[in-house]
């Protein structure tokens, strides 16, 4: 998949248009390492030459990278990102194997298709302990971490979002909520920090993309037979994601990510895939048309003294 470039000093992952540096190579610790974009990254950062602390809740799933990989390389950590205390314990031993930690990829997730009003319950939960809670451990870990044991200060936190964190999906709402949930915390946070700390977060807002949480890991619960019609907007979006129509080329978007890292001033939010864009532009055209619509009824409001 790759090719060094020796007169340039340089690393290319060929065929994504991408040349990275290999003057400082990057420390990683990623979440939700066994699949998916977490694997994708874990791969291709150690063939750009990184390190990675890769976290998953069964290390046996990347034996093949640890076998081919030294382990002061490759450090797989066994971890379940809603215990707080083993999140960390897992950055503890990271900083202690690797001596400092540059990019928190902070992926693990889970996702589970049902209409808002046939949700259960016990799974709901579990979107959110995993997509928001466990996320929310992992960012206040990398964000001490990136303060307070490196040296010098700094660091990328990486956080997968979703166009479901900036869009309502139909037949999808709980993930969603747990994807806006994460925005809110992450666009507050990164608001908070000291420049001086050279600490930037970015919400990586992945369209649909081939992988195995759209194959093998999705769970699709039952829905309502007042659901069954066609033309309802949640019963397309389960065709479309359990179909074959995704499009989206995870390596090619994680080549975009490993660019992503490397950059002096990230962006806040970087939307990837190409199903997304027209759907947020046109939620953002149609919540400032209502702005604007609606504005005067905040005309007097406020007390009078």
């Amino acid at each position: 998949m790759a090719r060094w470039l020796a007169h340039k000093n340089t690393y290319a992952a060929a065929g994504l248009g991408i040349i990275i540096s290999m003057s400082s190579p990057k420390v990683w610790f990623i979440t939700g390492a066994s699949s998916g974009f977490g694997r994708a990254l874990t791969e291709l950062a150690l063939k750009n030459g990184d390190k990675v602390a890769a976290t998953l809740r069964k290390p046996e799933a990347i034996s093949d990278l640890t076998a081919q990989y030294a382990i002061d390389t490759v450090l797989p950590i066994q971890l379940d990102v809603t215990k707080h205390e083993q999140v960390k314990a897992a950055f503890d031993r990271a900083l202690a194997h690797f001596g400092r930690i540059d990019v928190v990829f902070n992926n693990a997730g889970v996702l589970v298709l049902s209409e808002v009003e046939t949700m259960v319950e016990a799974d709901a939960r579990t979107i959110f302990e995993v997509n928001f809670w466990g996320a929310a451990f992992v960012t206040q870990e990398a964000l001490r971490v990136f303060r307070d044991e490196n040296k010098p200060q700094g660091g990328r936190l990486l956080q997968v979002s979703s166009g479901a964190g900036v869009v309502g999906i139909p037949g999808n709402g709980f993930y969603a909520a747990s994807k806006h949930a994460l925005e809110g915390l992450s666009e507050s946070g990164a608001k908070e920090l000291d420049p001086a700390w050279n600490i930037k977060i970015t919400l990586v807002e992945f369209g649909a993309f081939r992988t195995k949480m759209l194959a093998d890991n999705v769970k699709l619960l039952p829905h309502h037979p007042a659901y069954d019609n066609k033309a309802l907007a949640g019963y397309q979006i389960r065709k479309y994601i359990r179909g074959t129509l995704v499009k989206g080329d995870a390596e090619k978007a994680i080549g975009q990510v490993l660019k992503l890292s490397r950059l002096e001033d990230p962006p806040l939010r970087l939307m990837l895939g190409k199903d997304g864009f027209s759907m947020v532009r046109d939620k953002l055209k149609g919540y400032s048309g209502e702005l604007d619509k609606y504005e005067a009824w905040s005309a007097d409001l406020d007390v009078e003294e």
